[in-house]
């Protein structure tokens, strides 16, 4: 049986104590018992349990007392009072001092399983959200890079829209060059500004979902509506409320789906799958795509009026090729970003050639091509700037010979050589410059100190 988490029982009541001990051991969870209070909070943190059924009553402990302490000392343990008095005093001391719950005895242990099983669920919704926000904070752009033109003109269109809180909104462009990230620029404009730091941003791809499940996660459904709704759904438009939807990729987006989408964004109503009453929404629709829309209009693989009813307040990313001004910024931008995640400081920029590199290249895969690049180039170098050998050949389709000049290369004799042996005559030079110095000869050898470690195990150096 899975474990569901721990649950110290604290009550003088032997027989209590062992009664719930038993029925929850059943149910998956693991179990301590005590019958005083003395240390519990140092208890607590030794054994890091989910949560604590605390009596409220127990000789020379008030359980309020306790629980106040658990709460000043940080503790993350949730804490259910037991209590036998079921006035609404001693709830509301309890539930003001930080109590999760509270259970007045004499209890059924059925009662005691389904308050555990909810407060468990609240804090595992609650880790979620908090991993979430920092997955959120940690890996989104919160801005829109550039000091180009076509940056410069897209912010200021972005800036009269969200001042104006349209409420439908369509992004243009090849993939990669940031459609997302102009979105959630919109959002922060549009909400945060207005002092509404918690309206909900929320995310479908169009293209990722069949389309039965795509209609359900937009607009919900009741129970029983069909086989597998075991219980009500609210749909993503309803989540979104007061706050932005972003529907990415909606070229992809089956016609049936384009017409209910279509009655939602005229009538601002949606009816969940099965249900009989229409809801109200209040939410600002962004819609993205890579498609040119005016052309699968023409194709007939997208509808003439959703392509009217989105495109009045349409906004174009104009591709990374397009304005070579902003390579260098985002790629410093990027640099600064993963040098910090994987403490890599040592890494302080670009020299020219290498900039230069970057900045000529045609990044066919746009700004998320930049990023990854710069994210493998952190992990894997460790000299003070990058340089043009270092960018690997197989991203610009050159050679070596294309990024490095003559005088600087080794020439490979006509009589071929043992690559093997050359690695390991070089490694014996650098720890003979560096004096056996193994940081050092790395770095003579541009190489990560780790690799070089690796080299010397390789070739039996050690």
């Amino acid at each position: 049986m899975k474990k569901k988490g721990k649950v110290l029982l604290v009550d003088d009541d032997d027989l209590i104590t062992s009664l719930l001990s038993r029925a929850l051991k059943k149910e998956g969870y693991e179990t301590r018992v005590e019958h005083d209070a003395e240390d519990l909070v140092k208890k607590i943190r030794s054994w890091h349990p989910e949560i604590v059924l605390l009596d409220i009553k127990m000789p020379g402990y008030n359980g309020i007392d306790v629980l106040r302490d658990i709460k000043q000392d940080g503790l993350e343990t949730q804490v259910v009072m037991l209590t036998s008095d079921d006035s609404a005093e001693t709830a509301v001391r309890a539930m003001k001092r930080g109590a999760a719950d509270y259970i007045t005895k004499p209890f059924n242990t059925d009662e005691v399983k389904i308050i555990l099983s909810n407060i468990l669920e609240k804090q595992n919704l609650k880790q979620e959200v908090t991993y979430l926000r920092k997955a959120y904070d940690d890996l989104v752009e919160k801005d829109l890079i550039g000091r180009s033109d076509a940056i410069k003109e897209l912010k200021d269109k972005i800036e009269k829209i969200a001042q104006a809180k349209v409420s439908t909104i369509l992004i243009t462009g090849e993939s990669g060059t940031g459609k997302e990230v102009a979105a959630r620029y919109i959002h922060n404009l549009m909400f945060a500004d207005a002092g509404q730091n918690h309206a909900p941003f929320i995310s479908v791809n169009c293209a990722a979902m069949p389309e039965s499940l795509l209609e359900s996660e937009l607009f919900g459904y009741e129970k029983g509506s069909f086989t597998d709704a075991r219980s009500d759904k609210k749909g993503l438009f309803e989540l979104a409320k007061s706050g932005s939807l972003l529907l990415d990729e909606i070229g992809e987006m089956k016609h049936d789906i384009q017409t209910k989408l279509l009655r939602v964004l005229e009538e601002r109503k949606i009816r969940p799958i099965g249900g009989k009453a229409e809801i109200a929404v209040e939410v600002t629709v962004i819609a993205t795509t890579n498609r040119n829309l005016s052309e699968a209009v023409k194709k007939g693989d997208f509808r003439k009026d959703l392509f009217f009813r989105l495109s009045p307040f349409y906004l174009h990313i104009v591709p990374l090729r397009e304005r070579k001004e902003d390579i260098a910024l985002l790629a410093q931008h990027f640099l600064i970003h993963f040098t910090t995640k994987y403490n890599k400081q040592v890494i302080k920029g670009f020299s020219p050639e290498a900039q230069d590199l970057l900045t000529n290249y045609g990044w066919p895969g746009n700004v998320r091509e930049l990023k990854n690049l710069i994210e493998r180039l952190v992990v894997l170098e460790s000299s003070e700037y990058i340089l043009p050998k270092q960018i690997p050949n197989w991203l610009f389709g050159q050679t070596m010979q294309d990024v490095q000049p003559a005088s600087d290369r080794f020439v490979l004799p006509d009589s071929g050589l043992s690559l093997e042996d050359v690695e390991k005559d070089l490694i014996l030079q650098a720890l003979k410059k560096a004096k056996n110095n193994k940081t050092q000869a790395a770095r003579l050898l541009d190489m990560s100190y780790d690799s070089f470690r690796y080299q010397l195990k390789k070739f039996g150096l050690q």
